[in-house]
């Protein structure tokens, strides 16, 4: 199940490592954990009303969409209570089926941060963090520690767990051991028998998906949440609203932007995968993408003589060595956990690879590997499957699988899988080498009654799309692919080695500013180094 190790993720961690370096203005305190984090900026507060519209001015409509066919749902107001001084919290019903409005309903979980000067408030702005299968309620919690205290000033906020996440009811649950359908597997096979278990495993996931979420499984995918969107502008009350999306939440703005174009304010995608790639492609671009950012650790650490992992000038040969070595003979683990072999290393890689602050960790974990210790390997994918100090996990990487088959068309076979296994070892074969099984990763679940929609976002005016020229997780020419595809994408190009761009310098901050305040589009492929 190749695709939970190349998941389209964006977490506060990362975020909020973006915001605190290069030139942003911003301070990070702390990095254990993320209510300690705390961000202020240097740009003064803007009390300027939204410009009128020009050539590079996004103009507002006030005409009510026509009625969506597929969404014949009218969703009651809002309840909002307060969870502290910054922050309501509230619940939507929504349809399962937007087909069968009047059928079963998923109570979606929203958080509003206010906005600091409501006299000047423009109105919400919906934000998402990506995956797909991570809430978003925590993006407007921490929103002080995420955005600029412009957009703070003058949109409220609001955060959701899209349908089947977080504190969303009911949320997408299907196994309580990771341990034994992530980390005890061998995608490096020697036998048919052990090929047999990697897809047998599979097959268990898939039908443990299927019996315990029987009831949405066929409903959680992102057109959607997509749907869902516009049932929260409704509720709210506002004809037009505008959207911040991060890595998966590009692709979930785009088709919200795609199905309900007249209702767009404005939107902003930070680090999109191609939108017209299929499965395979879509998980080629991606694997390559962190096998690029993996060669650049190892090349910057052979430099690096101070790097704990440099191994006389060729770090890229210890790696090679130790990760030959690991799945030969994985290393043991304390208590009941697995051993550390190839594949949890690789997913300790894929974890550090999302932003160039986790690589000292990384180098430390390599190092530590080499001499018997795999616990830094194993608490980085740890780190990956949302695993707590209880023992416990997040279902983030089970709602993760579920939502990406929902969204797409195709199950290929097992033969079909494995026949591409060589493709992946041509772009990757650090990460997947030659010998690897296949991913298996949507070939047991049902077939999809709702694949998400070709996205072109025509009629909804300008779409600033962000592409990081160092992301591991949507490599830049993906982002490029999907602002090309928007009927009027607007690329910025930030110059960094991480997983989306926001916050990187205050050049990218202030594009944003002036977009979603003033509603002045930037110039295609304008460039933040």
């Amino acid at each position: 199940m190749r695709g939970r190790i190349v998941g389209l993720v964006v977490s506060i961690a990362v975020v909020a490592a973006a915001c605190s370096s290069g030139d942003s203005g911003v301070t990070r305190t702390s990095t254990a954990e993320r209510d300690v984090v705390d961000t202020t900026t240097t740009a003064a507060p803007d009390d300027t009303d939204e410009a009128s519209a020009t050539d590079d001015t996004v103009g507002t409509s006030t005409v009510d969409p026509p009625p969506d066919d597929d969404a014949p749902f009218e969703p009651a107001p809002i309840e909002w209570e307060a969870f502290d001084d910054d922050v309501d919290v509230a619940t939507l019903d929504v349809p399962v089926d937007y087909a069968d409005a009047d059928g079963d309903t998923i109570e979606l979980f929203l958080a509003k941060y206010h906005a600091t000067d409501q006299e000047n408030r423009i109105g919400t702005l919906l934000v998402n963090p990506g995956g797909p299968g991570f809430g978003g309620s925590d993006f407007a919690f921490f929103a002080s520690q995420i955005f600029d205290q412009r957009l703070l000033q003058r949109f409220d906020i609001l955060g959701w767990d899209p349908r089947g996440t977080g504190e969303s009811v009911p949320a997408i649950d299907c196994i309580d051991d990771y341990d034994r359908y992530f980390n005890e597997i061998d995608s490096t096979p020697e036998s048919d028998a052990e090929r047999q278990v990697l897809i047998d495993t599979a097959e268990e996931f898939a039908n443990a998906c299927q019996e315990r979420n029987a009831a949405i499984i066929d409903f959680v995918g992102t057109n959607n949440s997509a749907r869902d969107m516009d049932a929260i502008r409704r509720a709210l009350g506002e004809d037009t609203i505008s959207y911040f999306g991060f890595s998966y939440g590009s692709e979930l703005g785009a088709t919200w932007a795609t199905l309900f174009p007249d209702t767009v304010r404005a939107a902003v995608l930070d680090g999109a995968a191609d939108p017209n790639a299929d499965a395979l492609e879509s998980s080629l671009q991606q694997i390559e993408g962190f096998e690029t950012s993996l060669a650049t650790f190892l090349a910057e650490c052979s430099a690096r003589e101070a790097c704990a992992f440099h191994n006389d000038g060729d770090a890229e040969q210890a790696f090679d060595d130790l990760m030959a070595s690991l799945d030969a003979d994985p290393l043991p683990s304390d208590g009941d956990r697995p051993p550390v072999n190839r594949d949890v290393a690789a997913t300790g890689v894929i974890q550090a690879m999302y932003s160039e602050s986790f690589w000292p960790v990384l180098e430390e974990s390599l190092a530590a590997a080499a001499q018997g210790d795999g616990s830094g390997l194993l608490e980085l994918a740890d780190t990956y499957y949302q695993r707590m100090p209880d023992g416990t996990y997040g279902n983030e990487l089970e709602a993760f699988q579920v939502i990406s088959c929902a969204d797409a068309s195709e199950r290929k076979s097992v033969a079909e899988t494995d026949a591409e296994n060589e493709l992946y070892t041509e772009v990757a074969p650090r990460l997947v080498p030659e010998g690897s099984a296949g991913g298996y990763f949507c070939t047991f679940f049902p077939t999809a009654p709702d694949p998400r929609i070709d996205i072109d976002g025509a009629g909804a005016g300008a779409i600033v799309v962000i592409g990081t020229t160092g992301d591991p997780a949507t490599p830049f020419e993906s982002t490029v692919r999907m602002s090309n595809t928007l009927e009027d994408g607007r690329l910025v190009i930030v110059e960094a080695d991480q997983h989306t761009g926001y916050g990187v310098n205050r050049c990218v901050i202030e594009v944003v500013n002036d977009y979603l305040i003033d509603l002045v589009a930037p110039a295609d492929e304008t460039e933040c180094a």
